[in-house]
């Protein structure tokens, strides 16, 4: 299979993974044959990218790091329970929500028997879900990438239990605020996000709340805007005054919200990502954890199509995770626009003259 972008999508090409709802059901399934209508529909609710079935990358297959089961059911509770507080909160209710904890940490148990725990493995997450269920899937994706770090840190299963949860959870502040608030990105004024910036605070009193959640996952809602170099809020701590947890939470965040498609903005590739956590050293985030983090991060995933500064165009077949940067590419399409009928492979660990230029 090879992902391509929306707009290159064609009546007839067959899906090869499935598009999700925002409450985790699928919405299209594999092996459903496009048409002028499904792709005209997926444009409008923000598809941007989709994996489709092709003959000469048959054998090419990423995985994404959770199973679909796992994923449909830690996005549906997520759903449930968020979108339960913004009921609470337009009746102006505050009540404790019954076994939020015991539920989360059940959640993310069942996440981590599917995370990487080698380090020669590196994280694929596959992103093709509708617009409006971003808040919902971007909180699996936050603990699926704060999973793997904390993994990498050696924490034990009670140290991943509290983080996982905080990291489900980070964003439950989000639930006091109306929908187009949160949803609007670059058209805030100063005043709406000045408000907006509150939910850090409202998340950290909401999980206080909670009986079976603990300070530790609370301080991940509370913690995740503050910088490592003290521009952040809500309190403008610095470097080890941000407890890790938060700091690995917000790790998380940044990427996953880059790589995911925005109103405002298309998706940063994993590889434009990581230039921006780098970049982002020891001011938004401790590089150590950073340098960490990134080791665990597909730059070119599976299936995705680039192009080489040779002009051809083809999608990566393998990742070395020792050279991660220097992928196998199966060539598609040559430089003068003819498409191969019988694709062959580029090794770009030993053709060194040889680069990526463009992540399609």
């Amino acid at each position: 299979m090879r992902r391509t972008h929306i707009s290159t999508a064609r009546a007839g090409y067959k899906l090869a993974k499935p598009i999700w709802t925002e409450t985790g059901s699928i919405l299209l399934g594999v092996g459903i044959e496009l048409n002028d209508r499904y792709i005209d529909r997926l444009k409008q609710m923000g598809i941007d990218y989709i994996y489709v079935e092709d003959q000469r990358t048959s054998d090419i297959i990423p995985e994404d790091v959770l199973q679909d089961e796992t994923r449909k059911k830690s996005v549906e509770a997520v759903h449930k329970t968020m979108t339960g507080l913004m009921t609470e909160a337009k009746g102006k209710k505050s009540a404790p929500v019954k076994d939020m904890g015991s539920t989360f940490r059940s959640l993310f148990t069942n996440i981590l028997t599917e995370l990487p725990n080698r380090g020669d493995v590196v994280v694929n997450l596959i992103n093709l879900h509708v617009k409006d269920g971003y808040l919902f899937h971007h909180a699996v994706n936050v603990a699926v990438l704060a999973g793997v770090l904390g993994i990498a840190k050696g924490y034990n299963k009670n140290q991943l239990l509290d983080l996982g949860v905080g990291a489900l959870l980070f964003d439950v502040g989000m639930t006091v605020f109306p929908d187009n608030l949160w949803q609007s990105g670059a058209d805030l004024t100063g005043e709406q996000r000045g408000r907006l910036q509150k939910h850090t605070e409202e998340g950290y009193h909401l999980l206080r709340k909670q009986y079976d959640v603990s300070l530790l996952s609370a301080h991940c809602a509370l913690q995740h805007h503050e910088r490592f170099d003290g521009s952040g809020y809500p309190r403008g701590l610095k470097g080890g005054e941000i407890h890790e947890y938060a700091q690995i939470v917000a790790i998380a965040d940044v990427y996953d919200a880059l790589t995911s498609p925005r109103p405002y903005r298309k998706r940063y590739s994993p590889s434009e990502a990581i230039e921006f956590l780098y970049a982002s050293g020891n001011q938004w985030f401790d590089i150590e954890l950073i340098k960490l983090f990134c080791k665990y991060i597909a730059i070119y995933p599976l299936s995705s199509t680039v192009q080489l500064n040779t002009g051809q165009l083809g999608v990566v077949s393998h990742v070395d995770p020792l050279v991660a940067h220097r992928p196998i590419v199966r060539i598609i399409q040559e430089a003068d626009g003819k498409e191969t009928t019988t694709a062959y492979e580029i090794d770009l660990r030993t053709h060194v003259n040889i680069t990526i230029v463009q992540t399609l």
